[in-house]
């Protein structure tokens, strides 16, 4: 069955920087753009970026562009999230899913976020 698990969340402070990463399993991840979304609280889940099968073409945001960076590696079945100069509204839960957008397949458990001094 498909499985996604995130990873890499934690507390950061305002300008730092974390990685998320995203395992998938029990589909073919390199047929598959792949999606994060965030979810804060008391808000609805907001898209932040997308990236394309083979990793060559991603989409943001406006709220994270410039900031944010979307890898893959299809060798390892992994999809990552690079996240600098973060801010307090950056704070929200990071969930990654197949596909390009909201409406995709399958989604994770996703990883808490929490930058705050």
């Amino acid at each position: 069955q498909v499985e996604l698990v995130e990873s890499g969340g934690g507390l950061a402070q305002p300008g730092g920087s974390l990685r998320l990463s995203c395992a998938a399993s029990g589909f073919t991840f390199s047929n598959y753009a792949m999606t994060w979304a965030r979810q804060a609280p008391g808000k609805g889940l907001e898209w932040v970026s997308a990236i394309s099968s083979d990793g060559r073409d991603t989409y943001y945001a406006e709220s994270v562009k410039g900031r944010f960076t979307a890898t893959r590696d299809n060798a390892e079945n992994t999809v990552y999230l690079q996240m600098n100069s973060l801010k307090p509204e950056d704070t929200a839960l990071y969930s990654c899913g197949t596909g390009w957008g909201l409406d995709s397949g399958y989604w994770g458990q996703g990883t808490q976020v929490t930058v705050s001094s």
